[in-house]
């Protein structure tokens, strides 16, 4: 690695080049090419609206590529190896729910080697075509699922594809390995070198395989700049179409396709991720790994080119859908981060500071914020973008006309508007901002006599409800102010923003220059029952729970009913800023092996808990993903069907067990890490009347 700050950026441009593909392709992917032209022409903008469609949704392009990278950052110093991938799969998937297509155990790749894995067959024995042969072992998903390895990787070509082959083993084998080894090595490539001719000559030293390297000549000799799409098209097709290979989306047709994409935009971002959207095959997988690499290549000024804005719409924004839930609600400013990060640790460097949460670093970035769709202006759409791009350092800038007492709204999201629950793969999520924490932020305005006031919108029936912080006055010289978010009932705020208020007429401008917040609620509660009818077992306020229990339900009796017929029935919510505090319920156990209460989740085979077992015993664990470690344990015989009021307190290494007030546990925990709190049952039901969560000062 050399200069962090170039090389962020190229990051920073690769993960937003990869969502603008994604979200170009998503709304045509599996249409039949010519109902694609029939419709539309050519996908050179959001078709998402003509199709009555949003435009921010789970995707498994993104989630997996951006869920499967965490391996590195989770295991610190941990070579990346198959099996190490393989445990993280397990850790952050959900069956049936998050990240995968799940098509069926052989007709799904991915939902094959995840069967595998749960069966014990470790990687890469799990994704060999010794064990689910060649057809399965040779489709898309090996080069959609490791962007992340490539951009790792500035200037390293051997190690991107070492650590891209070792990801995409727990799922793939051979063509599919050496499609997405060629890929991963362009983009490590691409950081030093935006020659596209080069880049291939260089990576395809990388692949082994005689079919691979045969396709890369024959793309390389039939498309070219400036060439017709629909010829490109056509060519692929005939040569390498998907009637030519076995199973639902073979890896070589759609690498044909990228890399035809690819070489016949030449230099044009724009036109790189409309020719692979809008001819057919995987159209959002390739349109997000031709946008990737391009993102890389052309650099960040790139992908503000062409006749529709692309990025503007985007406005960083994505989800991560996984067990971990607090981390779904992301952008491409924090994904880039997390990959910098990943690339300082691979490379034996120290960690650089951690910025806030909203620091707008990168150029253009908004980090999701933009106009409030909630809160409209009577003076006209309210103008947001980076001061950085006028070379005003780094900060939101909000331009907007006054309307006295009239605000002018801006937010980004912290938890899923309600249209996000819509799409083809399953959105769980858990809020990144709660009631009981304290936002921080820094602010100025151009001129004096601007005021500003930080707000949450809570959901309200299909409506919302601003809730609004005090009135600040903004001058040029940046003013730092905090507000604690009041409880907001049961339900938690979706979004936190900026209401922005001048005299009548005035041209204002505001900044925000960081936004932060961090640390476990000083006190966050769920109480009572939420159940309003026998048919309501999934009322709102158990939204921002994340489940991997077969059953998580509103209960008649209790506030939440938890059960799970095998082990690791785990339920959530929080975030990683979780580190130290205390959770409390009422529990009332019957039938089940173990059950109790979660602290520090980050996943659902990550964790510590509390938990009363069929033994009659009392334990202190540790899970950490396929081993359970006993950190304290005694006896303990209690009534099936009584209620306990059971707290698990977690400060540093240190976790107390109290039982009906009273200390029965304490234990030790060397990885003191934050996340969020729940409860765990295995084999067996419980019921959860209540959940309190409370922040703990630091133990000095």
């Amino acid at each position: 690695m050399t200069s962090t700050e170039p090389y962020a950026e190229r990051v920073y441009a690769g993960v937003l080049g990869k969502i603008i593909g994604v979200y170009l392709g998503r709304p045509v992917e599996g249409w039949p090419y010519p109902e694609i032209v029939s419709r539309f022409g050519q996908v050179d903008r959001f078709v998402n609206d003509e199709l009555g469609a949003p435009l921010i949704v789970a995707d498994d392009d993104i989630s997996g590529t951006l869920a499967f990278a965490r391996v590195v950052l989770d295991n610190p110093g941990r070579p990346v190896e198959p099996a190490l991938v393989g445990d993280t799969w397990l850790n952050y998937i959900i069956e049936d729910r998050t990240i995968l297509w799940w098509g069926g155990m052989g007709r799904s790749t991915e939902h094959t080697a995840y069967l595998n894995l749960r069966r014990g067959i470790p990687a890469p024995r799990s994704g060999s075509a010794a064990q689910n042969g060649s057809t399965l072992a040779e489709q898309i998903g090996a080069q959609i699922f490791s962007d992340a390895f490539g951009l790792m990787c500035p200037g390293d070509p051997e190690r991107a594809v070492a650590l891209t082959r070792a990801a995409a083993s727990v799922s793939h084998d051979g063509d599919a390995l050496d499609c997405a080894g060629l890929l991963a090595a362009m983009r490590a490539l691409a950081f030093a070198d935006s020659d596209l001719d080069r880049l291939l000559d260089a990576a395809v030293a990388f692949v082994g395989s005689p079919s691979v390297r045969a396709l890369v000549d024959d793309v390389r000799a039939h498309c070219a700049p400036g060439q017709d799409w629909r010829e490109i098209r056509r060519w692929v097709d005939d040569t390498y179409g998907y009637a030519a290979f076995p199973g639902p989306c073979h890896a070589l047709p759609n690498l044909a396709m990228s890399l035809g994409a690819l070489l016949g935009a030449g230099d044009d971002f724009h036109r790189s991720v409309m020719i692979a959207s809008s001819v057919g095959f995987d159209t959002d997988s390739n349109a997000g790994t031709v946008g990737c690499l391009n993102g890389v290549r052309l650099g960040l000024d790139a992908l503000r080119t062409g006749t529709a804005d692309l990025r503007t719409p985007v406005a960083d924004r994505l989800l991560v859908v996984t067990a971990d839930g607090g981390e779904c609600v992301s952008d491409a400013a924090r994904e880039a981060d997390r990959i910098v990060a990943s690339a300082r640790s691979l490379a034996c460097q120290p960690p650089e500071a951690v910025r806030p949460r909203f620091a707008f670093a990168y150029r253009g970035s908004v980090q999701g914020f933009a106009g409030c769709p909630w809160l409209g202006h009577p003076e006209g759409p309210v103008q947001v973008g980076n001061a950085n791009d006028d070379g005003g350092g780094d900060a939101l800038r909000i331009r907007f006309t006054g309307a006295g007492s009239t605000a002018a709204h801006v937010s980004t999201p912290t938890f899923l508007d309600a249209e996000q629950a819509g799409g083809d793969f399953s959105t769980v999520a858990s809020p990144s901002l709660y009631p009981g924490q304290t936002l921080t932020a820094r602010l100025s305005a151009a001129r004096d006599g601007v005021s500003v006031r930080p707000y949450v919108l809570c959901p309200e029936g299909a409506a919302a409800r601003a809730v609004y912080g005090p009135s600040y006055d903004l001058g040029p010289t940046p003013r730092t102010v905090g507000w604690q978010i009041p409880r907001t009932g049961n339900l938690v705020p979706f979004r936190v923003g900026f209401a922005f208020t001048a005299a009548p007429g005035t041209s204002a401008d505001a900044r925000v220059h960081e936004l932060d917040w961090g640390g476990a609620p000083e006190s966050f509660e769920q109480s009572g029952v939420l159940l309003s009818s026998i048919w309501d077992t999934k009322p709102a306020a158990l939204a921002c729970w994340v489940s991997s229990a077969k059953n998580f339900e509103a209960d008649f009796a209790a506030t939440y009913s938890v059960s799970h017929p095998g082990p690791l029935g785990v339920v959530t919510t929080g975030t990683r800023d979780w580190t130290d505090y205390a959770v409390a319920s009422r529990l009332s156990l019957s039938l089940h092996e173990s059950a109790g209460l979660v602290v520090r989740s980050r996943g659902h085979r990550r964790f510590c808990a509390g938990i009363l077992t069929g033994g009659d015993r009392l334990l202190l664990i540790r899970q950490h993903d396929g081993r359970r470690q006993v950190l304290a344990e005694t006896p303990f015989a209690y009534e099936r069907d009584r209620p306990y009021e059971v707290e698990l307190r977690c400060r540093g290494p240190r976790l107390d067990l109290l039982v009906d007030g009273e200390s029965r546990l304490v234990g030790e925990d060397p990885d003191v890490l934050g996340g969020g709190a729940g409860f765990l049952v295995e084999r067996g039901a419980v019921a959860a009347d209540g959940l309190r969560v409370r922040r703990l000062a630091p133990d000095l």
